[in-house]
C-alpha cells in the first residue's frame, strides 16, 4: 500500500493524529503480496529481485524485500477489494509479460524444495537484519500476503485491531498455503509462521488497549535500539501509523489472484464490520493473547481441519464450521463495501485451500512438480 506518508509519531497524542487525519480514506484498502521468482529449467529459487526491480524502471507496483529471490507487488488504497486485486492482477500480469520466460514467478507461503538457508537483498536495511540475525535472517525464505485497511479514528483503529486479533487462527487457517519447506511435507498446512518466528516479534500481538501504552511501547523499542522504526514490529497483525491503517499480515501468498482477493475480502469486511460495531456502541472483545495463540497453532497445524476454541468457553469446533459462520456474519459488510462475489469466492476456499491443493499435486507428480504447478497459476482467471 502506497499512500503518502504521514509523519513519524512522536508521541500518544502524533500517534492519534496518524488515524484521527484518515478520515477521508475511512475503510480503503491497499494489498502486498510477496512473490517467489524461480529459475524455469529448475524451478528452484532464483535470486534476481534487485534486477527485476531495477528492470522495472521505478514501477511504485514492485519492491523488494529481504529475500533476493522475492518480489513485492504492492497497489495504492482503493475503495474496494476488487479495485485493488485489479490492480494487483495487473502487476502480476505485466511481471510475468516483462521476464519474457527467462525467470517464472508464484505465489505461495514457502517453495516446496529450496534450500532452508538463502540469498537475501543488499541494503542499509538488509544488512542491518543479516549482522543482527544471521543464519535466521537467511531462513526468512517466506512469501504473505498482506492487508491494510484504512480505520479513522484513533480510539476506533486501536479498538478495532484488538477485537481482531481473535480472528486471525480463522483467516491462517483459510489462507494456509505453505505444507512443504526444505523438500519434505512438514505435516502443516503452513510452516510459515514457525519459521518467521525464529525472530522476535512475531505471531499474535498484545492487546494494545491505550494510545499511551502504544507510544511506550514504540520509545522503549527505540531506546534499547531492538525497534528503531514501527515497520521491525513484526506482528501477524499491527497499527501502521505511517499509513493510518490496520495490517493484517497473517494470510500466506496466495496461488491465484482469484483466492488473494477472497482472503482480502473476508479481511477487509471483518475489519469493517468491527469498526461498524464500535460505533453503534457495542464493546468490542480484546481476548487473551495465550489463548488466541493456541488456535494459531492448531491453524497452523491442521488448516481447515483445526479444532478451534471459543475464546472464551473453550469449546472447540472445526475450523470450517467456525469460517463458515464467520463469512455468514460478515455478508451485510461485504455487501457495503463492495466484495460480495470475492467473500462468496472464500466460501470456495473452505472446500479446499492452498496447503490441500499443494499436498494433491505433490500426492499424484511428487512434490518436485509443486512449483512449475504454482507458477502455473500465477495468471488464472486474469
Amino acid at each position: 500500500m502506497t499512500p503518502t506518508p504521514l509523519a513519524p509519531p512522536a508521541d500518544p497524542g502524533a500517534l492519534r493524529a496518524a488515524f484521527d487525519a484518515a478520515g477521508r480514506a475511512d475503510l480503503t484498502v491497499g494489498l502486498e503480496e510477496e512473490l517467489m521468482l524461480l529459475d524455469p529449467e529448475t524451478f528452484d529459487l532464483a535470486p534476481r529481485a534487485a534486477e527485476v526491480v531495477e528492470g522495472r524502471a521505478g514501477d511504485p507496483r514492485y519492491k523488494l524485500e529481504l529475500p533476493a529471490a522475492q518480489i513485492e507487488l504492492v497497489t495504492p488504497p482503493a475503495p474496494s477489494v476488487p479495485a485493488a486485486a485489479a490492480v494487483l492482477a495487473g502487476a502480476r500480469r505485466d511481471l510475468a509479460a516483462a521476464l519474457h520466460g527467462e525467470l517464472l514467478v508464484a505465489g505461495s507461503g514457502t517453495h516446496p524444495f529450496a534450500a532452508a538457508e538463502g540469498t537475501l537483498n543488499e541494503g542499509p536495511r538488509y544488512d542491518r537484519i543479516q549482522a543482527e540475525y544471521g543464519s535466521i535472517a537467511r531462513r526468512q525464505l517466506i512469501f504473505g500476503m498482506h492487508v491494510h485497511v484504512a480505520v479513522a479514528g484513533a480510539d476506533r483503529a486501536l479498538a478495532v485491531h484488538d477485537a481482531l486479533r481473535g480472528h486471525l487462527p480463522e483467516l491462517a487457517a483459510l489462507a494456509a498455503n505453505a505444507p512443504f519447506h526444505d523438500g519434505r511435507d512438514t505435516g502443516l498446512a503452513s510452516v510459515r509462521p514457525k519459521i518467521s518466528r525464529l525472530l522476535p516479534r512475531q505471531g499474535v500481538p498484545p492487546a494494545l488497549r491505550d494510545w499511551d501504552a502504544v507510544a511506550e511501547a514504540m520509545r522503549w523499542g527505540a531506546a534499547c535500539g531492538a525497534v528503531p522504526e514501527p515497520r521491525l514490529w513484526w506482528w501477524e497483525l499491527r497499527l501502521h501509523p505511517t499509513y493510518g491503517t490496520v495490517e493484517l499480515r497473517v494470510p500466506d501468498t496466495q496461488a491465484t489472484i482469484g483466492d488473494a482477493a477472497a482472503i482480502a475480502a473476508v479481511a477487509h469486511a471483518l475489519v469493517a464490520d468491527l469498526a461498524a460495531r464500535f460505533d453503534a456502541g457495542e464493546p468490542l472483545p480484546a481476548a487473551p493473547t495465550w489463548r488466541i495463540e493456541e488456535n494459531s497453532w492448531a491453524a497452523c497445524r491442521h488448516g481447515l481441519d483445526a479444532p478451534l476454541a471459543d475464546l472464551v468457553t473453550g469449546d472447540r469446533r472445526p475450523a470450517r464450521e467456525r469460517i463458515a459462520e464467520l463469512l455468514d456474519s460478515l455478508g451485510p459488510a461485504a455487501r457495503e463495501r463492495g466484495c460480495e462475489p470475492e467473500l462468496a469466492a472464500a466460501r470456495r476456499l473452505l472446500e479446499r485451500n492452498g496447503a490441500e491443493r499443494q499436498r494433491a499435486v505433490a500426492a499424484e507428480e511428487g512434490l518436485a512438480a509443486v512449483p512449475a504447478w504454482l507458477a502455473g497459476r500465477l495468471l488464472e482467471g486474469i
